[in-house]
């Protein structure tokens, strides 16, 4: 599983704990840092941190079954969605302003996609690049 916007790494440990192999990219690199030197997240072997950018994901280690962004997106990133296995899905907030749609997008065996389309929710907006 591919997760854009480590943060605390809640999410990434919670993931971790249902069993999933979590690749996590955050960029922030003062954040990136702390969760790296935190004794805590040292026991949880299936996760991976990675700096970068979100936008771009992690291209050498996919495809990925999921990929959940953590942040809004003004639009669906196709370099993620190029990351997404065939039968994978991906879960996103769509949408810039203060509220967007929640979105989970499933990659088919042919390669289109299925979008279904969720609640409104209020996220952060998701950034490109490193900081």
């Amino acid at each position: 599983m591919l997760e854009i916007g480590t943060g605390s790494a809640y999410q990434a440990v919670v993931l971790a704990e249902l069993g999933a192999q979590v690749y996590t990219i955050e960029r922030q690199k003062k954040l990136y840092e702390t969760n790296k030197q935190f004794t805590f997240l040292k026991k949880y072997h299936s996760i991976k941190f990675f700096y970068g950018d979100g936008f771009e994901g992690l291209p050498t280690y996919g495809p990925f079954d999921k990929v959940i962004i953590t942040a809004a997106a003004p639009e669906v990133p196709l370099k993620l969605i190029e990351q997404l296995k065939p039968g994978g899905m991906m879960v996103i907030p769509l949408g810039a302003g203060d509220v967007q749609q929640m979105l989970r997008i499933t990659k088919l065996e042919n390669g289109s996609l299925k979008e279904e389309v969720f609640d409104r929710f209020s996220f952060v907006p998701m950034l490109e690049g490193k900081k």
